[in-house]
């Protein structure tokens, strides 16, 4: 007897994703949205299905005690308003609840067991409440993961914000079905005819709305469309849609990982362009302001250089009259020097005479008055000397300045070529010619 192989079990790796809406008062079989609240919450009387029950874990929004509230609270004032009437209460067989169920292919074993797949599991969980959020807005009020069942899955509810709280109004199917036959029948359409066109139109909304999911969560985590069973596959063809499915996962995740790398790159290069015409702009600013001190600092030179000028030519005109002044007196000095011999003379024959007494008053008068002139003509001489010999000194100190400015001035050029950007070439600052100050005897 040959051997018999074991049975390879195929992973299941399909999507799932099924809404269905509640009444109050429930269906056919007994469920309506108070039990669909307490299954949710796992109390006692609705979850005998499930071994071990454990409070479900709120991925997104309210817990479930706060939407029961929620609904409840607004299912007890909701109205509608028929043609012709006054407002009434809604009846209780109508629609007031919308639930999305979505499932995960992994067994909550395996994603407890392996972080890989339980990363897995939890990135098909935020794509998938990104896509409800998408899908319903604000009306999506709470998503919640059961852990105590076999595969991970999660439940979203959806509140109705329309007075008359219609849960129809947000199942696509059936807003599809009731567009057609409120639109009526088409030219020989009867009413079987009518039926058929609004389920065909269901059935199109509701696929509208399965491969919307497909491609929003279902293709980057590499499940199929529908599984093997639903389209007759042969368990080859079934592993080798799974195998493509894999693939365009990985494809579309490398992918996603390249466009981030890329972004990554783009934004440090954004980063780095906006650093450098920083610390251009800086350093032309920089360099704008030592041109701007440079020219301040060269103007106030030519000033200082054009007082000192002055202060020399004003020496030196001073110094002239000086010389003039110190001649004038020099030639009256050697007229006084002479007149003293000859007045002696003059005086021995008329020493015994008033009238040479008289002369000779008038005459120490006289030489009283010039000998006080040579004296200040010499003193004016010597603080002319003193004030040229000042000038001279200051004069000095100016080119010693001066010349320490052309020096700051040279080094602030090369600072302000270092600190300039290659391109363009900046202008090079005007030279200062510092013209010499000739000393006059």
């Amino acid at each position: 007897m040959g051997r018999v192989r074991p049975t390879k079990v195929i992973a299941v790796s399909f999507q799932f994703v099924h809404l269905e809406a509640f009444s109050r008062k429930g269906d056919s079989k007994g469920r309506s949205t108070t039990f669909v609240f307490n299954e949710a919450r796992r109390d006692p009387g609705a979850s005998v299905h499930v071994r071990n029950p454990a409070p479900p874990v709120v991925v997104y929004g309210s817990t479930i005690d706060e939407v029961e509230r929620l609904h409840d609270a607004a299912a007890d004032v909701a109205t509608t308003s028929p043609k012709g009437g006054k407002p009434r209460r809604i009846q209780k067989t109508q629609h007031t609840l919308m639930t999305v169920v979505a499932s995960h292919p992994l067994a909550m074993d395996e994603v407890r067991a392996d972080p890989v797949k339980r990363r897995e599991a939890e990135e098909w969980e935020k794509r998938t409440v990104a896509w409800l959020r998408f899908q319903y807005g604000d009306k999506l009020v709470s998503v919640i993961r059961h852990e105590d069942e076999g595969y991970f899955h999660v439940h979203a509810y959806v509140l109705p914000d329309d007075p008359a709280m219609r849960a129809s109004a947000l199942h696509p199917g059936q807003c599809a079905k009731a567009a057609v036959m409120a639109a009526g029948p088409v030219d020989g359409e009867d009413t079987k005819a009518l039926n058929k066109r609004g389920d065909q139109a269901y059935r199109a909304a509701m696929r509208d709305w399965q491969d919307a999911y497909h491609e929003t969560v279902a293709i980057p985590c590499g499940l199929t469309r529908l599984g093997p069973q639903r389209r007759r596959l042969t368990r080859a063809e079934w592993q080798a849609e799974q195998t493509q499915a894999k693939a365009l996962k990985t494809t579309i995740e490398r992918a996603r990982e390249v466009k981030r790398k890329g972004e990554t790159f783009v934004a440090a290069t954004k980063e780095d362009a906006a650093r450098i015409a920083a610390e251009a702009a800086a350093a032309k600013a920089e360099a704008d302001r030592q041109l701007v001190a440079a020219k301040v600092a060269t103007e106030a030179a030519k000033a200082v250089h054009d007082r000192a000028v002055a202060e020399q030519r004003k020496a030196l005109s001073m110094m002239a009259r000086v010389r003039q002044e110190a001649a004038r007196v020099r030639e009256a000095t050697a007229r006084l020097q002479r007149l003293p011999g000859a007045l002696r003379s003059l005086f021995d024959g008329f020493k015994q005479s008033k009238v040479a007494a008289r002369i000779r008053a008038a005459v120490e008068s006289e030489m009283e008055a010039l000998r006080r002139v040579a004296a200040d003509a010499a003193d004016r001489a010597s603080a002319a000397d003193a004030g040229h010999k000042e000038a001279e000194a200051r004069a000095k100190n100016l080119r010693e300045n001066l010349a320490e400015t052309g020096r700051e001035l040279a080094t602030a050029r090369r600072e302000l070529a270092a600190l300039r950007p290659p391109r363009p070439e900046p202008e090079r600052a005007p030279g200062i010619s510092t013209p010499a100050l000739r000393r006059r005897d």
